[in-house]
């Protein structure tokens, strides 16, 4: 699947929730069935992990083996189908300036921060810290359930041996991805604290949630 460069129509004056969330921090709301969320790279080259869970049941996950198989690419963009874990369509990505979105890197953690960089970054904040505080005061979904990720706006590049690399992002101010819930959706998002490699330009800034019914 190529790039899907594709603009929005909606209005931000139609917008039936908007939240800021803070660099480095997380972020849980719930999506209805039929509702659109938009997020928005508000300065550029954000990565913003997410994860996506059944409202009713958050025992059903998104399942990124399955919606990659299905679409046959690694990449995320317009048109995309993100599928569940029991072959129930979640989410459909209908617009998004930015082209594409990882599905490989994963969330960084105390474990990865110290394997990719050194013993001094052990204690440094991480996305998987995000995802457990937030699921601490949610109280829906636990560790167990933090699983694969999305990283949207984030560039991760796979080399011809398989391997990837963290490269500067492709995202810009303003860049947003939208996506519309087929189902109704919990979703959990920590906008990442990482300081370590150029996923986040090394300077990790605010994100946009913004939701029209």
């Amino acid at each position: 699947m190529q790039d899907q460069l594709t603009e929005s129509r909606r209005s931000l004056a139609e917008a039936s929730y908007r939240e800021t969330v803070p660099a480095g921090a997380p972020a849980i709301l719930e999506l209805k069935a039929g509702q659109t969320l938009r997020i928005l790279d508000l300065e550029g080259n954000q990565a913003v992990d997410t994860l996506f869970f059944n409202l009713d049941d958050p025992t059903e996950r998104f399942d990124p083996q399955r919606t990659l198989r299905k679409q046959g690419s690694l990449y995320i963009t317009t048109g995309t189908v993100l599928w569940s874990s029991r072959g129930n369509a979640m989410l459909t990505v209908v617009a998004d300036t930015c082209g594409r979105h990882d599905t490989l890197g994963g969330a960084c953690a105390q474990e990865s921060n110290t394997v990719r960089y050194s013993l001094g970054k052990r204690y440094m904040h991480s996305c998987r810290d995000n995802f457990l505080l937030a699921c601490a005061h949610d109280r829906r979904i636990g560790k167990r359930d933090i699983g694969a990720n999305i990283n949207f706006f984030m560039n991760v590049p796979v080399t011809p041996e398989g391997g990837l690399t963290f490269e500067d992002g492709i995202s810009a101010p303003q860049k947003y991805v939208e996506l519309r819930a087929e189902m109704d959706v919990l979703v959990l998002i920590s906008n990442c604290p990482q300081l370590n490699n150029p996923c986040n330009a090394y300077n990790p800034t605010p994100a946009e949630l913004i939701v029209w019914d």
